[in-house]
């Protein structure tokens, strides 16, 4: 018996390419949709937010933190939140600051931890932002849809994301 096994749950080894389950032309058409539409929309949304002197990241965290109590929220958590590394939203809240939205506050009890803090001027851009971007997302997504499909919509979604959270180890 070989004493070298390898858990292949989580990482399955590459299969030979007869073994490979190559998508259908029904699933590679709904795959490349889903692509196109993912990237289209966050452009559009993006492009919508530029008047407003903010990017799509930005607006995120806006809504993270306005949202989070005392609408604040350890850098640690805000990066989980947001799908950013630590040092990619280390550079995003450093500009941020700059434009007076944030402060970065230290942790009581816990020298290295450090806090995002939505300033005042941050809470007034995210309520002045928050109606354009709704009109926004409304327009080019939700609007798009009958009640049915929204439904179809968030029950097929839903177990995905599910499944994504997990593996990140998140609920």
């Amino acid at each position: 018996m070989d004493t070298h096994t390898i858990d292949t749950a989580d990482n399955p080894p590459p299969q030979p390419e007869e073994e490979t389950p190559w998508l259908t032309a029904r699933e590679q058409r709904m795959w490349r949709a889903h692509l196109e539409v993912a990237k289209l929309l966050e452009y559009q949304l993006g492009r919508e937010l530029q008047p407003h002197n903010l990017a799509i990241n930005d607006y995120e965290i806006l809504v993270v933190l306005s949202e989070a109590a005392d609408r604040r929220m350890r850098m640690t958590d805000l990066a989980t939140a947001t799908l950013q590394s630590k040092s990619r939203l280390s550079h995003q809240i450093t500009r941020m600051e700059t434009a007076g939205l944030v402060l970065r506050q230290e942790c009581p009890g816990d020298r290295r931890g450090l806090f995002a803090h939505l300033t005042e001027q941050g809470w007034e851009t995210m309520q002045r932002v928050a109606p354009d971007h709704v009109r926004s997302v409304r327009a080019h997504f939700i609007d798009r849809f009958t009640p049915d499909q929204l439904d179809a919509m968030f029950d097929a979604l839903s177990p995905i994301a599910d499944h994504l959270r997990g593996l990140r180890g998140k609920p």
